[in-house]
């Protein structure tokens, strides 16, 4: 049952956080800085870190969160960069 759930809230934090980019800060440049992902992951951890008292969440589910979490705000600061350079081609 805890594999599940650190499964999840691994998936959980990548999804959440690449959505958020992706929607509320698009045009915010220090999202798509390089330390933002290390930001992300580090508070991420740090905001799901208290629920590790619950008897199945565990300090490793707030640990994977936090790397969902980062690697979903890179993935969503590159999916804005690449369709700022599509939208910069010319168009034949």
């Amino acid at each position: 049952m805890s594999l599940l759930l650190t499964i999840a809230a691994g998936l959980g934090g990548y999804i959440l956080a690449r959505n958020f980019v992706i929607r509320r800060l698009r045009f915010v440049d220090a999202a798509q800085s390089r330390f933002a992902p290390f930001t992300a992951g580090l508070v991420g951890t740090l905001l799901l870190a208290p629920l590790a008292l619950l008897p199945t969440v565990t300090l490793w589910t707030a640990v994977v969160f936090g790397i969902g979490a980062a690697f979903g705000t890179s993935r969503g600061g590159r999916i804005i960069r690449r369709a700022d350079w599509e939208l910069r081609r010319i168009a034949p």
